[in-house]
C-alpha cells in the first residue's frame, strides 16, 4: 500500500517522539446515537467516511460526528464487511442465521444467504476476494463470493470463532474456547495450521500489521499478545485494560489498540525493537469494541450506561438515551 509523503511524515514525527507513558491519544469528542439496545462490532469505510454499528436488529450507518445517514433491520446484527468496488456491504445476523447483502450507496438490503450457526465476526479478505464469515456455534468459516453471492467454501475449524484477519494467501482466526489462531489457506479453503496462544484466555480481537508480518491478538485475561504471522512464534505479551474485546492497528502511526470494557484504549507501541504499553486513555465503561480511520488516525468505539440487572441476568438493559460514539485522535 502506498502511502503518501504527508502521512509518512506525520507518522514518522509521531514514532520519532515516542515514550513509553506519554500521552500520544486523547478524546476528541462524544456524540448521542440513536437506538437502545445492545451493540457488536464496528466497521469504519474509508471509501464513503461512514461507520457502521452492528447495533443489535439493525445496522445503523453515522457519520465520524454521529449523524445518522441510514439503518435498516438485521435480526442479531453481529458486524458488517465493506466489497467497495462492488459497491456492496454484507451484515452477520447471528440471530437469523443469515447473512444480508445491502447496496452501500442506497443502504438498502437486496439478499438474504443462509449461513451457519450463529454468524458471529465478518471480514472482507480482498486478495481472495471472498466475504469471510465467522459462524460460532457451527464451528467453521464460510468463504461467500461477492460477485455471485454464493457460498464458495465452508471450513471446519472446530471452536467457538471470534474475529479474524486476512493476509495474502492465508487468513488467520481467532478460536476463542480453545485459545488458539487457526490458519485458512485461502487457495484451497484448507486449514492448515493451528497455534497455541500461552497464557491467553479467549481470545477475540485481533488485528495484522500486513508490511511486517504481525498479528495482535488480544484475550479475555487482559493481554495482548505481538505474533509473527508466519511461524506463530509470540514476539511480546503486554498487559492491557480489563474487559479487553477489540483490536487494531494502525499502519501509519505503527500503533496497536486494544479497547476495553472497563473504559480504557490500551495503546501499544515498539521501540528500540521492544513492544510495550503506551499510555491507557479513558473512554466510558463498555466501550468495548473498535474501529479506525487510517488517514486520520482517529478511533472510533461506542458506549452506554445500563440499569441494574434483573434477578439471574448478567447484565442489565441499556438506559435510554445513554447509546454514544465516542472519538479518540492523536493528542497533537
Amino acid at each position: 500500500m502506498l502511502i503518501p509523503m504527508w502521512r509518512a511524515l506525520a507518522a514518522a514525527a509521531l514514532l520519532s517522539t515516542l515514550s513509553f507513558g506519554q500521552n500520544v491519544y486523547k478524546q476528541l469528542a462524544t456524540y448521542s446515537l440513536p437506538g437502545d439496545t445492545g451493540w457488536d462490532y464496528l466497521t469504519y469505510d474509508e471509501s464513503s467516511d461512514r461507520l457502521f454499528v452492528a447495533h443489535g436488529t439493525s445496522i445503523l450507518v453515522v457519520s465520524p460526528d454521529g449523524q445518522k445517514l441510514g439503518e435498516f433491520p438485521a435480526n442479531g446484527a453481529h458486524g458488517v464487511a465493506i466489497v467497495t468496488d462492488k459497491g456492496l456491504g454484507f451484515s452477520s445476523n447471528g440471530r437469523a442465521g443469515t447473512v444480508t447483502v445491502f447496496d452501500l450507496k442506497e443502504l438498502k438490503p437486496i439478499q438474504e444467504i443462509k449461513a451457519g450457526e450463529n454468524p458471529d465476526a465478518i471480514i472482507y479478505d480482498p486478495y481472495s476476494k471472498h466475504v469471510i464469515v465467522m459462524n460460532g456455534r457451527s464451528k467453521d468459516i464460510m468463504a461467500i463470493n461477492p460477485d455471485t453471492k454464493k457460498v464458495d467454501a465452508t471450513v471446519p475449524l472446530g471452536g467457538k470463532l471470534e474475529f479474524a484477519v486476512a493476509m495474502p494467501g492465508k487468513v488467520y482466526v481467532n478460536v476463542e474456547d480453545t485459545g488458539e489462531i487457526a490458519t485458512v489457506d485461502s487457495s484451497t479453503w484448507k486449514a492448515v495450521a493451528r497455534w497455541k496462544l500461552p497464557d491467553c484466555e479467549e481470545p477475540s480481537g485481533l488485528a495484522v500489521d500486513r508490511k511486517n508480518n504481525t498479528l495482535f491478538t488480544v484475550c479475555g485475561n487482559s493481554k495482548m499478545l505481538v505474533i509473527d504471522a508466519a511461524s506463530g512464534k509470540v514476539l511480546a505479551t503486554v498487559k492491557t485494560g480489563d474487559g479487553t474485546d477489540a483490536a487494531g492497528f494502525d499502519p501509519g502511526t505503527g500503533y496497536a489498540f486494544a479497547s476495553n470494557g472497563e473504559g480504557t484504549l490500551t495503546v501499544v507501541g515498539k521501540k528500540a525493537d521492544k513492544w510495550d504499553v503506551i499510555e491507557n486513555v479513558p473512554t466510558q465503561k463498555s466501550a468495548r469494541t473498535m474501529t479506525l480511520d487510517p488517514k486520520t488516525h482517529k478511533v472510533f468505539t461506542v458506549a452506554a450506561e445500563f440499569n441494574p440487572p434483573a434477578p439471574g441476568e448478567r447484565r442489565g438493559t441499556v438506559k435510554p438515551g445513554s447509546f454514544k460514539l465516542i472519538v479518540l485522535g492523536p493528542a497533537k
